[in-house]
Protein backbone atom coordinates (compact mmCIF):
# COMPACT_ATOMS: atom_id res chain seq x y z
CA UNK A 1 0.00 0.00 0.00
CA UNK A 2 1.67 3.18 -0.96
CA UNK A 3 2.12 6.31 1.25
CA UNK A 4 -0.71 8.26 -0.66
CA UNK A 5 -3.39 5.30 -0.01
CA UNK A 6 -1.72 4.97 3.57
CA UNK A 7 -3.05 9.01 4.24
CA UNK A 8 -6.08 8.74 2.32
CA UNK A 9 -7.47 5.58 4.57
CA UNK A 10 -6.31 7.19 8.01
CA UNK A 11 -7.70 10.61 7.25
CA UNK A 12 -11.27 8.63 6.35
CA UNK A 13 -10.96 6.32 9.23
CA UNK A 14 -10.43 9.48 11.80
CA UNK A 15 -12.75 11.37 10.19
CA UNK A 16 -15.54 9.33 10.47
CA UNK A 17 -14.60 8.41 14.05
CA UNK A 18 -14.69 12.48 15.03
CA UNK A 19 -17.86 12.44 12.95
CA UNK A 20 -19.70 9.64 15.07
CA UNK A 21 -18.14 10.66 17.90
CA UNK A 22 -18.93 14.44 18.14
CA UNK A 23 -22.43 14.06 16.70
CA UNK A 24 -23.51 12.10 19.60
CA UNK A 25 -21.81 14.97 22.26
CA UNK A 26 -24.01 17.45 20.13
CA UNK A 27 -26.73 15.86 21.50
CA UNK A 28 -25.90 16.64 24.58
CA UNK A 29 -26.85 20.13 26.05
CA UNK A 30 -24.18 22.36 27.58
CA UNK A 31 -21.28 20.64 26.36
CA UNK A 32 -18.69 23.02 25.92
CA UNK A 33 -16.58 22.94 22.53
CA UNK A 34 -13.13 23.62 24.15
CA UNK A 35 -13.79 21.28 26.84
CA UNK A 36 -14.55 18.36 24.83
CA UNK A 37 -12.84 18.78 21.68
CA UNK A 38 -9.35 20.34 23.03
CA UNK A 39 -8.98 17.39 24.80
CA UNK A 40 -10.30 14.68 22.40
CA UNK A 41 -7.56 16.00 19.86
CA UNK A 42 -4.86 16.11 22.10
CA UNK A 43 -4.97 12.82 22.72
CA UNK A 44 -5.53 12.22 19.29
CA UNK A 45 -2.00 13.65 18.30
CA UNK A 46 0.19 11.99 21.41
CA UNK A 47 -1.27 8.75 20.47
CA UNK A 48 0.61 9.16 17.07
CA UNK A 49 -2.17 9.27 14.26
CA UNK A 50 -0.13 10.99 11.38
CA UNK A 51 -0.91 14.78 10.28
CA UNK A 52 -3.82 14.53 8.01
CA UNK A 53 -5.79 11.73 10.43
CA UNK A 54 -5.40 14.53 12.93
CA UNK A 55 -6.60 17.57 11.21
CA UNK A 56 -9.09 15.34 9.58
CA UNK A 57 -10.33 14.05 13.16
CA UNK A 58 -11.19 17.67 14.41
CA UNK A 59 -12.69 19.42 11.44
CA UNK A 60 -15.11 16.24 11.24
CA UNK A 61 -15.71 16.91 14.80
CA UNK A 62 -16.77 20.47 14.55
CA UNK A 63 -18.64 20.14 11.71
CA UNK A 64 -20.82 17.60 13.24
CA UNK A 65 -21.07 18.77 16.85
CA UNK A 66 -22.18 22.76 15.03
CA UNK A 67 -25.17 20.37 13.03
CA UNK A 68 -26.38 17.82 16.14
CA UNK A 69 -26.52 20.99 18.26
CA UNK A 70 -29.84 22.20 16.68
CA UNK A 71 -30.81 19.20 17.97
CA UNK A 72 -31.41 20.32 21.39
CA UNK A 73 -31.61 24.24 20.83
CA UNK A 74 -34.28 23.70 18.03
CA UNK A 75 -36.24 20.89 20.26
CA UNK A 76 -35.53 21.07 23.84
CA UNK A 77 -35.07 25.05 24.10
CA UNK A 78 -31.43 24.37 25.88
CA UNK A 79 -28.43 25.53 24.26
CA UNK A 80 -26.49 22.64 22.73
CA UNK A 81 -23.09 24.36 23.28
CA UNK A 82 -21.77 27.93 24.05
CA UNK A 83 -21.76 28.48 20.05
CA UNK A 84 -25.98 27.61 20.20
CA UNK A 85 -26.49 30.62 22.93
CA UNK A 86 -26.71 33.19 20.00
CA UNK A 87 -29.06 31.33 18.37
CA UNK A 88 -31.80 30.50 21.67
CA UNK A 89 -34.17 33.32 20.83
CA UNK A 90 -35.13 32.39 17.29
CA UNK A 91 -35.15 28.70 18.32
CA UNK A 92 -37.54 29.43 21.32
CA UNK A 93 -39.69 32.16 18.96
CA UNK A 94 -39.83 28.95 16.33
CA UNK A 95 -40.72 26.96 18.95
CA UNK A 96 -43.51 28.49 20.53
CA UNK A 97 -44.91 28.98 16.41
CA UNK A 98 -45.14 25.35 16.38
CA UNK A 99 -42.79 24.50 14.08
CA UNK A 100 -39.57 23.46 15.67
CA UNK A 101 -38.80 20.94 12.69
CA UNK A 102 -38.56 23.72 10.73
CA UNK A 103 -36.01 25.52 12.72
CA UNK A 104 -33.72 22.26 12.96
CA UNK A 105 -33.93 21.93 9.19
CA UNK A 106 -32.72 25.79 8.65
CA UNK A 107 -29.83 25.40 11.24
CA UNK A 108 -28.76 21.88 9.95
CA UNK A 109 -28.71 22.56 6.27
CA UNK A 110 -26.95 26.06 6.83
CA UNK A 111 -24.37 24.58 8.48
CA UNK A 112 -23.58 22.12 6.42
CA UNK A 113 -23.56 24.90 3.11
CA UNK A 114 -21.32 27.12 5.15
CA UNK A 115 -18.92 24.67 5.96
CA UNK A 116 -18.26 23.17 2.22
CA UNK A 117 -18.00 27.19 1.67
CA UNK A 118 -15.81 27.74 4.56
CA UNK A 119 -13.28 25.68 3.24
CA UNK A 120 -11.82 26.43 -0.24
CA UNK A 121 -12.27 30.23 1.26
CA UNK A 122 -9.74 29.54 4.43
CA UNK A 123 -7.30 28.27 2.43
CA UNK A 124 -7.11 31.07 -0.16
CA UNK A 125 -7.53 33.34 2.77
CA UNK A 126 -4.60 31.53 4.00
CA UNK A 127 -2.47 31.61 0.87
CA UNK A 128 -3.19 35.52 0.34
CA UNK A 129 -1.62 36.03 3.56
CA UNK A 130 0.87 33.86 3.94
CA UNK A 131 3.38 36.15 1.90
CA UNK A 132 3.65 38.49 4.76
CA UNK A 133 4.19 35.57 7.09
CA UNK A 134 7.80 35.83 7.81
CA UNK A 135 6.88 39.37 9.18
CA UNK A 136 4.03 37.94 10.98
CA UNK A 137 6.37 35.23 12.48
CA UNK A 138 8.91 37.40 13.86
CA UNK A 139 6.62 39.87 15.41
CA UNK A 140 4.75 36.61 16.75
CA UNK A 141 5.37 37.57 20.69
CA UNK A 142 4.07 41.02 20.53
CA UNK A 143 0.82 40.13 18.12
CA UNK A 144 0.45 37.46 20.83
CA UNK A 145 0.10 40.39 23.08
CA UNK A 146 -1.67 42.67 21.11
CA UNK A 147 -4.33 39.62 20.02
CA UNK A 148 -4.90 38.95 24.17
CA UNK A 149 -5.54 42.28 24.64
CA UNK A 150 -8.19 42.53 21.58
CA UNK A 151 -9.69 38.93 21.89
CA UNK A 152 -10.49 40.55 26.04
CA UNK A 153 -11.72 43.81 24.88
CA UNK A 154 -14.50 41.88 22.71
CA UNK A 155 -15.43 39.22 24.81
CA UNK A 156 -18.27 39.41 27.00
CA UNK A 157 -15.69 40.54 30.00
CA UNK A 158 -14.67 43.30 27.99
CA UNK A 159 -12.22 46.04 30.17
CA UNK A 160 -12.44 43.27 32.97
CA UNK A 161 -11.31 40.92 30.87
CA UNK A 162 -8.47 43.25 29.69
CA UNK A 163 -7.20 43.83 33.46
CA UNK A 164 -7.58 40.17 34.14
CA UNK A 165 -4.88 39.67 31.84
CA UNK A 166 -2.31 40.65 34.31
CA UNK A 167 -2.83 38.65 37.53
CA UNK A 168 -3.99 35.44 35.32
CA UNK A 169 -0.48 35.79 33.40
CA UNK A 170 0.82 36.03 37.03
CA UNK A 171 -0.61 32.50 37.82
CA UNK A 172 1.20 30.98 35.07
CA UNK A 173 4.45 32.46 35.63
CA UNK A 174 4.22 31.99 39.05
CA UNK A 175 3.06 28.00 38.68
CA UNK A 176 6.07 27.49 35.89
CA UNK A 177 8.52 29.04 38.26
CA UNK A 178 6.84 26.60 41.18
CA UNK A 179 7.00 23.29 39.29
CA UNK A 180 10.88 24.44 37.47
CA UNK A 181 11.85 23.95 41.04
CA UNK A 182 10.85 20.62 41.10
CA UNK A 183 12.58 19.88 37.66
CA UNK A 184 9.20 20.01 35.83
CA UNK A 185 8.43 21.94 32.75
CA UNK A 186 4.52 21.84 32.12
CA UNK A 187 2.66 22.71 29.03
CA UNK A 188 -0.26 20.22 28.34
CA UNK A 189 -1.45 20.65 31.82
CA UNK A 190 -1.94 24.71 31.91
CA UNK A 191 -4.19 24.31 28.19
CA UNK A 192 -6.25 20.90 30.23
CA UNK A 193 -7.00 23.44 32.82
CA UNK A 194 -8.02 26.22 30.76
CA UNK A 195 -10.07 24.07 28.66
CA UNK A 196 -12.29 22.16 31.61
CA UNK A 197 -11.79 25.55 33.94
CA UNK A 198 -15.80 25.89 34.14
CA UNK A 199 -16.14 22.74 34.96
CA UNK A 200 -13.77 22.35 37.85
CA UNK A 201 -15.39 25.91 39.13
CA UNK A 202 -18.68 23.71 38.92
CA UNK A 203 -17.50 20.66 41.17
CA UNK A 204 -15.63 22.50 43.65
CA UNK A 205 -19.47 24.82 44.21
CA UNK A 206 -21.03 21.37 44.70
CA UNK A 207 -18.55 21.05 47.72
CA UNK A 208 -19.80 24.38 49.10
CA UNK A 209 -23.27 24.13 51.30
CA UNK A 210 -23.90 27.97 49.93
CA UNK A 211 -23.32 26.68 46.58
CA UNK A 212 -25.00 23.45 46.52
CA UNK A 213 -28.11 24.89 48.33
CA UNK A 214 -28.23 27.55 45.36
CA UNK A 215 -27.60 24.62 42.48
CA UNK A 216 -30.76 23.11 44.09
CA UNK A 217 -33.73 21.82 42.18
CA UNK A 218 -37.21 21.29 43.69
CA UNK A 219 -37.67 18.39 41.11
CA UNK A 220 -36.15 17.32 37.39
CA UNK A 221 -37.10 19.44 34.62
CA UNK A 222 -39.28 18.80 32.25
CA UNK A 223 -39.19 18.76 28.94
CA UNK A 224 -41.41 18.72 25.64
CA UNK A 225 -40.29 17.86 22.25
CA UNK A 226 -42.68 18.45 19.01
CA UNK A 227 -43.57 15.63 17.09
CA UNK A 228 -41.57 14.73 14.21
CA UNK A 229 -42.82 15.88 10.43
CA UNK A 230 -40.44 14.80 7.53
CA UNK A 231 -41.11 16.94 4.52
CA UNK A 232 -38.97 14.96 1.73
CA UNK A 233 -38.41 11.45 0.44
CA UNK A 234 -35.51 9.54 0.81
CA UNK A 235 -32.57 9.20 3.47
CA UNK A 236 -30.08 12.81 2.35
CA UNK A 237 -32.32 15.72 1.88
CA UNK A 238 -30.85 18.38 -0.75
CA UNK A 239 -29.77 21.07 1.82
CA UNK A 240 -30.34 23.48 -1.36
CA UNK A 241 -33.89 22.81 -0.76
CA UNK A 242 -34.38 23.46 2.59
CA UNK A 243 -33.64 26.95 1.82
CA UNK A 244 -34.66 29.51 -0.17
CA UNK A 245 -32.98 31.48 -2.59
CA UNK A 246 -32.86 34.73 -0.10
CA UNK A 247 -31.76 32.15 2.40
CA UNK A 248 -29.35 30.39 0.76
CA UNK A 249 -27.80 34.13 -0.42
CA UNK A 250 -27.74 35.07 3.20
CA UNK A 251 -26.20 32.24 4.45
CA UNK A 252 -23.72 31.82 1.50
CA UNK A 253 -22.41 35.57 2.19
CA UNK A 254 -22.49 35.27 5.64
CA UNK A 255 -19.87 32.34 5.47
CA UNK A 256 -17.61 34.52 2.94
CA UNK A 257 -17.43 37.10 5.28
CA UNK A 258 -17.02 35.27 8.41
CA UNK A 259 -14.19 33.27 6.65
CA UNK A 260 -12.56 36.33 6.22
CA UNK A 261 -13.08 37.72 9.50
CA UNK A 262 -10.61 34.97 11.60
CA UNK A 263 -9.54 37.08 14.20
CA UNK A 264 -12.97 37.70 15.74
CA UNK A 265 -14.67 36.23 18.73
CA UNK A 266 -17.05 33.30 16.82
CA UNK A 267 -19.82 34.20 19.36
CA UNK A 268 -19.53 38.09 18.52
CA UNK A 269 -19.64 37.37 14.44
CA UNK A 270 -22.73 34.66 14.61
CA UNK A 271 -24.73 38.02 16.63
CA UNK A 272 -23.92 40.33 14.50
CA UNK A 273 -23.94 39.05 10.91
CA UNK A 274 -27.16 37.03 11.92
CA UNK A 275 -28.57 40.68 13.33
CA UNK A 276 -27.51 42.43 9.49
CA UNK A 277 -29.52 40.08 8.20
CA UNK A 278 -32.18 40.27 10.53
CA UNK A 279 -32.40 44.25 9.52
CA UNK A 280 -32.45 43.07 6.01
CA UNK A 281 -35.73 41.03 6.07
CA UNK A 282 -39.16 42.44 6.99
CA UNK A 283 -41.41 39.65 7.26
CA UNK A 284 -41.48 38.35 11.04
CA UNK A 285 -41.51 34.26 10.00
CA UNK A 286 -39.10 34.52 7.17
CA UNK A 287 -36.98 36.55 9.02
CA UNK A 288 -36.75 34.50 12.44
CA UNK A 289 -35.85 31.31 10.04
CA UNK A 290 -33.42 33.14 7.73
CA UNK A 291 -31.43 34.39 10.97
CA UNK A 292 -31.53 31.29 12.62
CA UNK A 293 -29.83 29.68 9.35
CA UNK A 294 -27.42 31.89 9.00
CA UNK A 295 -26.30 31.94 12.84
CA UNK A 296 -26.07 28.47 12.77
CA UNK A 297 -23.83 28.50 9.49
CA UNK A 298 -21.88 30.95 11.09
CA UNK A 299 -21.03 28.65 14.00
CA UNK A 300 -19.28 26.34 11.05
CA UNK A 301 -17.69 29.00 9.35
CA UNK A 302 -15.54 30.82 12.09
CA UNK A 303 -15.01 27.73 13.71
CA UNK A 304 -13.57 26.11 9.94
CA UNK A 305 -11.84 29.81 8.91
CA UNK A 306 -10.24 30.27 12.62
CA UNK A 307 -8.54 26.74 12.88
CA UNK A 308 -7.18 26.73 9.25
CA UNK A 309 -6.14 29.99 8.09
CA UNK A 310 -3.64 30.55 10.92
CA UNK A 311 -2.55 27.03 10.48
CA UNK A 312 -2.20 27.39 6.80
CA UNK A 313 -0.59 30.87 6.85
CA UNK A 314 1.42 31.55 10.41
CA UNK A 315 1.12 27.91 12.35
CA UNK A 316 0.84 30.68 15.18
CA UNK A 317 -2.37 30.27 16.96
CA UNK A 318 -3.69 33.75 16.19
CA UNK A 319 -7.27 33.51 16.57
CA UNK A 320 -10.27 32.42 19.68
CA UNK A 321 -11.02 28.70 18.10
CA UNK A 322 -6.88 28.18 17.26
CA UNK A 323 -5.92 29.31 20.57
CA UNK A 324 -9.20 27.23 22.36
CA UNK A 325 -10.77 23.95 20.43
CA UNK A 326 -8.23 23.95 18.19
CA UNK A 327 -5.03 24.67 20.54
CA UNK A 328 -3.71 21.00 20.27
CA UNK A 329 -3.42 21.93 16.22
CA UNK A 330 -0.19 23.95 17.10
CA UNK A 331 1.19 23.06 20.51
CA UNK A 332 0.92 19.68 21.97
CA UNK A 333 4.32 19.06 23.31
CA UNK A 334 6.25 16.92 22.79
CA UNK A 335 5.00 16.51 19.36
CA UNK A 336 3.73 19.88 18.05
CA UNK A 337 5.58 22.99 19.53
CA UNK A 338 6.00 26.97 18.99
CA UNK A 339 8.62 28.58 20.30
CA UNK A 340 8.93 32.36 21.87
CA UNK A 341 10.24 33.56 18.61
CA UNK A 342 7.66 31.88 16.68
CA UNK A 343 10.53 30.82 14.11
CA UNK A 344 11.17 27.12 15.08
CA UNK A 345 7.51 25.81 14.30
CA UNK A 346 6.50 22.03 14.28
CA UNK A 347 3.00 21.53 13.92
CA UNK A 348 0.26 21.09 11.14
CA UNK A 349 1.57 24.34 9.26
CA UNK A 350 5.12 22.24 8.65
CA UNK A 351 3.66 19.03 8.01
CA UNK A 352 0.98 19.55 5.73
CA UNK A 353 0.37 21.59 2.30
CA UNK A 354 -2.26 23.99 1.17
CA UNK A 355 -3.21 21.26 -0.60
CA UNK A 356 -3.78 18.89 1.71
CA UNK A 357 -5.47 21.24 3.77
CA UNK A 358 -8.42 21.66 1.00
CA UNK A 359 -8.69 18.15 0.14
CA UNK A 360 -8.89 16.68 3.60
CA UNK A 361 -11.09 19.96 5.06
CA UNK A 362 -13.32 18.98 2.11
CA UNK A 363 -13.19 15.05 2.97
CA UNK A 364 -13.93 15.82 6.54
CA UNK A 365 -16.79 18.19 5.82
CA UNK A 366 -17.88 15.60 3.61
CA UNK A 367 -17.69 12.75 6.24
CA UNK A 368 -19.59 14.98 8.92
CA UNK A 369 -22.59 14.95 6.20
CA UNK A 370 -22.85 11.77 5.98
CA UNK A 371 -22.88 10.96 9.52
CA UNK A 372 -24.18 14.16 11.37
CA UNK A 373 -26.60 15.77 8.32
CA UNK A 374 -28.90 12.61 7.83
CA UNK A 375 -28.92 11.88 11.77
CA UNK A 376 -30.02 15.38 12.28
CA UNK A 377 -32.58 15.94 9.50
CA UNK A 378 -34.34 12.10 9.82
CA UNK A 379 -33.70 11.54 13.01
CA UNK A 380 -33.50 14.46 15.42
CA UNK A 381 -36.75 14.09 17.69
CA UNK A 382 -35.68 10.12 18.59
CA UNK A 383 -32.08 11.33 19.70
CA UNK A 384 -33.09 14.32 21.23
CA UNK A 385 -35.84 11.32 23.36
CA UNK A 386 -33.11 9.09 23.64
CA UNK A 387 -30.19 11.56 25.35
CA UNK A 388 -33.00 13.32 27.34
CA UNK A 389 -33.88 9.73 28.87
CA UNK A 390 -31.28 7.47 28.82
CA UNK A 391 -28.06 9.38 28.63
CA UNK A 392 -26.12 11.22 32.03
CA UNK A 393 -24.97 14.74 31.52
CA UNK A 394 -22.72 13.84 34.19
CA UNK A 395 -21.49 10.41 33.10
CA UNK A 396 -20.25 12.66 29.61
CA UNK A 397 -18.56 14.82 32.12
CA UNK A 398 -16.82 12.48 34.14
CA UNK A 399 -15.66 10.59 30.58
CA UNK A 400 -13.61 13.90 29.75
CA UNK A 401 -12.58 14.54 33.71
CA UNK A 402 -11.05 11.22 33.74
CA UNK A 403 -9.58 11.77 30.17
CA UNK A 404 -7.80 15.32 31.64
CA UNK A 405 -7.00 13.47 34.54
CA UNK A 406 -4.51 10.64 32.73
CA UNK A 407 -3.30 13.45 30.39
CA UNK A 408 -2.17 15.50 33.38
CA UNK A 409 -0.66 12.51 35.25
CA UNK A 410 1.27 11.79 32.04
CA UNK A 411 2.72 14.96 31.70
CA UNK A 412 3.45 15.76 35.32
CA UNK A 413 2.44 13.55 37.41
CA UNK A 414 0.80 14.87 40.83
CA UNK A 415 2.38 18.41 39.47
CA UNK A 416 0.29 18.05 36.15
CA UNK A 417 -2.78 17.36 38.17
CA UNK A 418 -1.95 20.52 40.82
CA UNK A 419 -1.56 22.93 38.11
CA UNK A 420 -4.69 21.54 35.90
CA UNK A 421 -6.79 22.22 39.12
CA UNK A 422 -5.19 25.30 40.10
CA UNK A 423 -5.06 27.06 37.07
CA UNK A 424 -8.83 25.69 36.09
CA UNK A 425 -10.43 26.88 39.65
CA UNK A 426 -9.29 30.21 39.12
CA UNK A 427 -10.06 30.14 35.11
CA UNK A 428 -13.58 29.16 35.62
CA UNK A 429 -14.13 31.08 38.63
CA UNK A 430 -13.15 34.29 36.60
CA UNK A 431 -14.80 33.42 33.63
CA UNK A 432 -18.63 33.22 36.00
CA UNK A 433 -17.81 35.61 37.92
CA UNK A 434 -16.35 38.51 34.96
CA UNK A 435 -16.60 36.76 31.55
CA UNK A 436 -13.04 36.20 31.51
CA UNK A 437 -13.60 33.35 28.87
CA UNK A 438 -11.58 30.10 28.13
CA UNK A 439 -10.37 32.03 25.00
CA UNK A 440 -9.07 34.94 26.63
CA UNK A 441 -7.51 32.71 28.80
CA UNK A 442 -5.63 30.89 25.97
CA UNK A 443 -4.28 34.08 24.31
CA UNK A 444 -3.09 35.16 28.23
CA UNK A 445 -1.56 31.67 28.62
CA UNK A 446 0.57 32.21 25.26
CA UNK A 447 1.54 35.52 26.58
CA UNK A 448 3.18 34.34 29.58
CA UNK A 449 5.17 31.86 27.25
CA UNK A 450 6.36 33.98 24.34
CA UNK A 451 5.22 37.46 25.32
CA UNK A 452 6.49 37.98 28.91
CA UNK A 453 10.00 36.80 28.17
CA UNK A 454 9.84 39.05 25.17
CA UNK A 455 9.97 41.55 27.00
CA UNK A 456 11.85 41.14 29.69
CA UNK A 457 14.09 40.58 26.96
CA UNK A 458 13.69 44.06 25.65
CA UNK A 459 13.77 45.87 28.62
CA UNK A 460 17.11 43.87 30.16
Amino acid sequence: MDMLTHELLVAIGMGLLGAVIFSAVGLVSGTDETTTMAPATLLVVLLGVPPVGIFTFWLAAAVSKHMTHAIPTALLGIPGDTMAVPLMQQATELRNLGVPHIALRKMVASALIAALIAVPLSVLFALLIAPFGQKITSAAPWLFLIAAVLIARFSSGRWASVFLLIPFVALILALQAFTAGYGTKLSISYFLGIAVGPLVADLFSALSPAERARMARSGPRRVSIAPEVKGWKGYFPNPLKVLDGTQLRAVAGAAVVSSATFVFSPVAMTVVLGEAVAARIRHPYHRLTTVLGVRNGVTESTYIAEAMIPLIALGLPLSPVAAGPAAPLFNAPPRFSVDAAGEHIVNLHTLMSPGQFLVYGLLAVLLAAVVAYPLSMNYARSAAVFVSRHISHEAIIATFVGLVLVIGLWEGALLGVLVVVVVGLVGGLLYRAFGFNSGVQFMGYYAAVLSVPALLKLFA
